[in-house]
């Protein structure tokens, strides 16, 4: 669990931090869907992110405010790629090796990425074994900070800058309100966007959108209480399946 959300200064603090290595990806927009769904869309592009994926904020934000002590200790994280890839090369950037587990279903191709981008990969079975457990004992043994892919304010905080560019490019085109759809595995994103919302454009609302059999946010919202999935694996959506 996250010991505090980060607030709206930590996330523009750490949009200064990513200044001039994130990239600031653009607002598409997507006329087949405006006239699919009768309204303007706008796709925000972190496909075009560096390594793919908005994790590299969350990553990088994470590494770059470790003490200089930790990084040279080094860094463990877990992730089926796209989290795995953001620390490899952050902690490449910063001089610092990285220990990533991943699920030995992961996409062939980002435990390739992941390995030629320097770090050591350690594989484990999604079903039977705790990647938690495995990260907590890997980080005691040797040193290592571990850098979880969502439950860390830092992290969350990185994640939260794609929120401050979404309402800036946004408004910039005339949009006053909106919703926003956000991809939600862990709620990395979702949490650090909709801080950045309620601070900076309280008229664009968040919504999560989870693979069909892994909406524990979902159901979480509706009872009140922290509900889990049952499933650990099964989605062509492999980023986004977390056990809760």
């Amino acid at each position: 669990m996250v010991e505090a959300a980060p607030l709206i200064s930590e996330i523009e603090s750490a949009a200064e931090r990513l200044c001039g290595h994130a990239i600031r990806t653009p607002l598409l927009s997507a006329p087949l869907l405006d006239v699919d769904l009768g309204r303007r869309v706008f796709v925000k592009a972190e496909c075009l992110q560096k390594t793919g994926s908005f994790k590299y904020r969350g990553a990088r934000n994470a590494v770059a405010t470790l003490t200089d002590a930790q990084r040279a200790a080094g860094v463990i994280a877990f992730s089926s790629g796209n989290h795995a890839q953001g620390v490899a090369l952050a902690a490449k950037e910063m001089d610092s090796n990285a220990v990533i587990i991943m699920p030995s279903d992961a996409p062939a191709l980002k435990i390739i990425n992941t390995r030629e981008l320097g770090a050591e990969v350690i594989l484990y079975d999604r079903e039977t074994e705790d990647r938690d457990e495995i990260g907590n004992r890997l980080s005691s043994e040797r040193g290592l900070t571990l850098i979880k892919p969502f439950d860390n304010p830092n992290v969350i905080a990185g994640q939260g800058t794609t929120g401050l560019e979404i309402v800036e490019q946004a408004k910039r085109v005339g949009v006053e309100s909106a919703d926003v759809l956000v991809c939600c595995g862990g709620g990395g994103l979702t949490s650090g966007i909709a801080i950045a919302l309620a601070a900076h454009a309280p008229t664009f609302k968040p919504h999560t959108v989870e693979p069909e059999h892994f909406d524990d946010v979902a159901r979480s919202l509706k009872s009140g209480r922290i509900e889990t999935n049952t499933r650990r694996s099964g989605s062509i959506c492999d980023a986004i399946v977390t056990p809760s």
